[in-house]
């Protein structure tokens, strides 16, 4: 028995699937750039602009114990 017709179609079969998962992954690359460039027409991005404030903003005390807090328990459980 001759093995070689064998070998043939599984690397034809091999070679054609392959060939299938590419043309697909093209497709599908395609179809994302032309969905990201109708987004992006349709919804375009809005850019905000930072404000400048006067007054600088300063974390308020019970945020400041409440890390202080946190961090001595943990440093105690921890240690």
């Amino acid at each position: 028995m001759s093995q070689d017709p064998i070998i043939y179609e599984g690397i034809t079969l091999m070679a054609l699937g392959m060939g299938f998962v590419f043309c697909f992954l093209l497709l599908l690359v395609g179809a994302i750039r032309v969905l990201t460039s109708l987004s992006s027409y349709f919804l375009p991005v809005l850019i905000n602009k930072p404000t400048v404030s006067d007054k600088t903003t300063a974390p308020e005390d019970t945020l400041v114990a409440a890390i202080s807090a946190a961090l001595h328990h943990h440093k105690k459980k921890f240690s």
